[in-house]
């Protein structure tokens, strides 16, 4: 066990030699800044004044040169090999409303969204709560490194369900799709992440989401159609896809309360020359911004989805100038 101190304050807290200096100080209710926790981002960046540490995975691709050169780490792949004194500026905004934790899980089920996205449910050990739009780590047998994947059913249930798209030569997702058995067990670790639905905000609700971003997204809309404090609310689901094959999302927001009435799904593929589908064809961002013009930065708006699909949701909020505390997002790579 480390203590770690924080400088120019007289904050100190301990690490376990089994874990890293991020979700150490975030089971210790410490406000570590962070985002994908898995070494993508680099958000959790901080500077070693004193002690020595080492990362679990050697090269994480936001460590570089240059943070070598100024002995900076990640702090969500550091392990305190000493006490150590370290300095980074915590934010109150990175402490969750639920103490993420370290648990057992096992497989229970395992079913097709589409042909490359599966959704699989996870029974814990532990009683265990998380925020609709938050994310877990998984920590998978044979596997370097754990996987951050989000959760896509409402807290309360006795499971933490995943909709998980296949990655071409992941070895993450080879495990879950190929190695992976029902009654198998995996490391679990959560909840992270700050994009959870805010049930206080005075606004209509926008959700957009491509690939795997489904999950977080329906686990949103989930509780935004369920919360009485919304039911008020008009709700807009987006989803892309690059062809007709990969949309998906309907039928769960079907199933909803207020479906057609205040619930709405926009559905759109990138790829043309597909005859038989009669939607839009074009980017999710882009037919948001069609659907609802600049009346979208009037909304609480949530997306997932991959890097370059965020970075063009983020652009196009930008251009409608969409107020920054208005928009919910985990960044990953």
């Amino acid at each position: 066990m480390a203590r770690i101190r924080v400088d120019g304050t007289d904050i100190e807290f301990d690490c376990p030699d089994d874990d890293v200096l991020l979700r150490a100080a975030l089971r210790n209710g410490l406000g570590f800044p962070y985002e994908c926790n898995v070494g993508g981002c680099g958000n959790c960046r901080f500077e070693l004044l004193e002690g020595e540490v080492e990362h679990e995975w050697g090269s994480p691709p936001a460590w570089g040169e240059r943070d070598q050169k100024r002995n900076r780490w990640l702090g969500c792949q550091a392990r305190a090999l000493s006490d150590c004194r370290i300095k980074l500026r915590l934010d109150d905004n990175c402490i969750g409303r639920h103490t993420p934790a370290r648990a057992r899980a096992r497989l229970v089920e395992v079913c097709a969204v589409t042909h490359d996205i599966s959704e699989f449910a996870f029974a814990l050990d532990r009683p265990a709560a998380f925020l609709p739009g938050q994310y877990a780590l998984l920590d998978l047998p044979g596997v370097e490194g754990r996987r951050a994947y989000s959760m896509c059913n409402l807290p309360g249930d006795s499971e933490w369900r995943f909709q998980i798209k296949r990655v071409p030569g992941g070895a993450g997702t080879a495990k879950l799709f190929d190695g992976l058995h029902v009654g198998d067990e995996i490391g679990l670790d959560g909840p992270y992440g700050m994009a959870w639905l805010r049930e206080d905000a005075p606004r209509d609700i926008v959700c957009i989401a491509g690939g795997s971003g489904l999950s977080p997204m329906i686990s949103v809309a989930r509780a935004a159609a369920a919360a009485a404090s919304l039911a008020g609310r008009q709700i807009h689901f987006f989803y892309g896809g690059r062809a007709p094959r990969d949309i998906c999302g309907e039928d769960m927001l079907a199933e909803l309360p207020g479906w057609g009435d205040r619930l709405h799904y926009h559905a759109a593929i990138s790829e043309e020359g597909h005859g038989d589908w009669n939607g839009p064809v074009c980017f999710v961002h882009d037919l948001a911004a069609r659907k609802l013009g600049e009346a979208i930065a009037e909304h609480e708006i949530y997306f997932a989805g991959p890097p370059a699909m965020a970075q063009a949701v983020q652009k196009m909020l930008f251009d409608m100038k969409a107020p920054f505390e208005r928009v919910h997002f985990d960044q990953f790579y």
